[in-house]
């Protein structure tokens, strides 16, 4: 305990907070939808850059599509910092299967193929959520299965984990609002023989779509592929191209005589 020195000269100890231990009550600093889709030969995932400060576009240069080890990727919407603190414990956690493996030139059987690492998570976020202290995060984990001798596996896999630990898998997913808008989209146009430029259009339509629609995306986007070949790539962000000339966008409403607004 710290000495504090009040008027009139006593000398007395201040006491701690009586606040105790403070958790996290809602998110703050948030990024929004994060889509993906298999394809024929890997796993495509999309999202935008944007952080939202409350209801302020503050971080447009913001990652949300982040590499875990040469097999697994993940995509986060949700609070930031608990995106970076997950990214952290798997990171450190690929750290320590390469640490212990049996010989420098098993490290790559050795890695957490993407399904481990969904399963994982899932009870991270269970276990936080039990400590009524969440990870308020959704994360889709992308990559390939693994055989039993630790190979990869052909068959591509995708997976959600919420913030209390419900956990799923899917050939389309979308969190945030992009599970209300993108997610018909996708799966009425998706097909499991796509190529990865269709597949790419597809979440670039949809992520244009969210542009217009939901006032905490940004067209500043970024794209990322597992293949079957374990690559893990992430794009450079870059933006998309929008059209704000449609017809509603533009006549006034109700003959108000208004701007084109709503």
């Amino acid at each position: 305990m710290s000495l504090s020195l009040q008027a009139g000269g006593s000398a007395t100890r201040a006491l701690p907070s009586a606040a105790g231990t403070s958790h996290t009550t809602s998110p703050i600093t948030t990024g929004t939808s994060v889509l993906a889709v298999k394809y024929r030969s890997g796993v495509l995932l999309a999202a935008d850059t944007l952080v939202s400060y409350g209801s302020m576009a503050k971080f447009k240069h913001a990652r949300r599509l982040l590499p875990i080890n040469s097999r697994t990727l993940i995509g986060g919407s949700g609070e930031y910092s608990d995106l970076q603190s997950i990214s952290d414990l798997l990171k450190r956690n690929a750290l320590e299967d390469r640490c212990t493996a049996d010989s420098l030139y098993e490290e790559d059987n050795n890695e957490e193929c993407a399904k481990e690492v969904w399963s994982y998570l899932r009870a991270v976020m269970y276990n936080r959520r039990s400590k009524m202290n969440p990870l308020w995060n959704d994360i889709v984990v992308a990559g390939f299965k693994q055989n039993d001798d630790g190979t990869t596996s052909d068959e591509p896999f995708l997976g959600v984990v919420d913030k209390i630990g419900t956990a799923y898998e899917d050939d389309v997913l979308a969190t945030g609002f992009g599970g209300y808008i993108a997610l018909p989209l996708m799966r009425e146009k998706y097909r499991p023989d796509m190529e990865e430029g269709e597949a790419r259009a597809l979440l670039e339509d949809c992520l244009r779509i969210l542009f217009y629609r939901d006032c905490r995306a940004l067209n500043r986007v970024q794209i990322a592929k597992v293949t079957r070949e374990g690559k893990v790539l992430v794009s450079e962000p870059y933006e998309l191209d929008t059209y704000w000339d449609f017809k509603g966008f533009v006549d006034t409403k109700a003959g108000l005589g208004t701007d084109g607004g709503w």
